[in-house]
């Protein structure tokens, strides 16, 4: 109820503030226009966790059958799609199927189990519309940005952005081409890793009581709320000729990334276009890959593995092509561990040392950004300084995640010893 409350507001938000239809019209939509498939059958996996093998088996294929007869449909009256979306409906209608199959057909554990089966899918699902409305919320409603600020603090780091952005340029095509598929394929190794946490709810019953989809989805909750008090584009845009089809140099301070570091000035606003989204500060991508990269530790070898390579590859391209400031990776690394410490705490009852260390990371994550905002020149002067300082107040709540999170792991008891035995004679 709550989740649907919010969507509701975002709703109304978006059709008042920027014009444009808010999630829930999007998500109805797809029943029936051509949707972009990868979230709604990433939902739709998401879901089956619930399901026997028989029953997936099922529901994969009457998604896939649903999905034939859209494409036969739409090829004999000539619709146009657009480009990639040619299926997905298949899933959407899968899923609102066995919604309804929970209400009408379920009892009890069956049906609650089920229900949350098909939230979970449709959650994620409706998360990416919700991110998608948010960002086109913050170009409409954030006229100014302050990238000029972040860019001067960013100096205390030695501007990583700049020196990742040309060694990057130095191995194309390969390198852009890995870090670019490993960028736009996050929530696809998301996904991955939730389907291995969650591999056992139809035999056991039960949801385990944290897993990596929680937090996923708050941060992209969350996060979007920080653009709107700190509205950032990011270097390759407010300092380069743009991406994706959006910003420019006409818009730029100047056309200095990824060669030329800007020079130290006093910051100001600046205007940016209203397509752009001010999505930067923090960095939710970064953000994600370190919850990735938490719940992949108990994992087998190759998904630990995984999860480190996408968390230094989401890095390097967060950096290398443009799209954030070095300062934006700290906050976003202090913001997700703060809100999975809160989820964990949330789920195994809140003690001193999980409130503590929310506050600690709250504190920590609310001082970057005002001295990113109020003392970036001061920052940019004394980089010997203040660029230790940015570090060790991330690794300070990295060292106390480690810390507090190891006291709440569960200690294997002892072995039972067998009592000596009296020695014959």
């Amino acid at each position: 109820m709550a989740t649907l409350g919010f969507l509701i507001i975002l709703e109304i938000v978006a059709r008042r503030c920027a014009g444009i239809p808010g999630p829930l019209t999007e998500q109805a939509k797809e029943t029936v226009f051509a949707p972009k498939p990868g979230p709604l059958y990433a939902g739709l996996a998401l879901m089956m966790v619930v399901l026997t093998w028989r029953q997936r088996f099922v529901a994969a294929g009457a998604a896939i059958g649903i999905d034939v007869v859209f494409v036969l449909v739409r090829w004999a009256v000539d619709a146009k799609a657009a480009d990639g979306h040619l299926f997905g409906n298949g899933a959407l209608w899968v899923m609102l199927g066995y919604a309804v199959i929970a209400v009408t057909r379920r009892r009890g554990r069956e049906r609650v189990l089920l229900l949350k089966g098909v939230g979970l899918g449709l959650l994620l699902a409706a998360g990416r519309k919700t991110g998608d409305i948010w960002l086109i919320i913050t170009a409409k409603t954030r006229p100014t940005v302050l990238d000029q600020y972040v860019a001067t603090a960013d100096q205390a780091l030695g501007n990583p952005s700049w020196l990742v952005g040309r060694i990057l340029q130095a191995t194309d095509p390969i390198g852009t081409h890995l870090l670019g598929l490993v960028y736009a394929q996050l929530a696809v190794a998301a996904v991955v890793v939730a389907l291995y946490q969650l591999r056992h709810v139809g035999v056991e019953g039960r949801f385990p009581r944290h897993h990596l989809v929680r937090t996923f989805l708050v941060i992209g909750l969350l996060g979007p709320g920080i653009y709107m008090l700190f509205p950032v584009v990011g270097p390759v845009f407010a300092y380069g000729p743009g991406a994706s089809g959006t910003g420019g140099a006409h818009w730029a301070v100047a056309n200095l990334w990824p060669h030329t570091p800007p020079p130290v000035t006093a910051p100001q606003p600046m205007s940016y276009d209203g397509i752009t989204p001010r999505n930067c500060m923090p960095s939710l991508h970064t953000a994600w890959a370190t919850a990735i990269f938490i719940h992949t530790r108990k994992g087998p070898r190759i998904l630990r593995y995984a999860g480190t390579f996408w968390l230094i590859a989401t890095l390097g391209a967060t950096l290398g092509f443009g799209y954030h400031y070095g300062t934006d990776l700290i906050a976003g690394v202090v913001f997700a561990l703060t809100i999975e410490v809160a989820l964990r705490s949330l789920d195994r009852g809140w003690d001193r040392s999980g409130v503590q260390l929310v506050a600690y990371g709250t504190t920590v994550f609310a001082a970057l950004l005002v001295s990113y905002r109020y003392l970036p020149t001061q920052m940019a002067g004394h980089p010997w300084l203040f660029g230790p300082l940015l570090i060790l107040a991330m690794a300070s709540v990295i060292h106390r995640y480690v810390r507090v999170t190891e006291l709440w792991e569960p200690k294997a008891a002892p072995a039972p010893q067998p009592d000596p035995r009296p020695e014959l004679v």
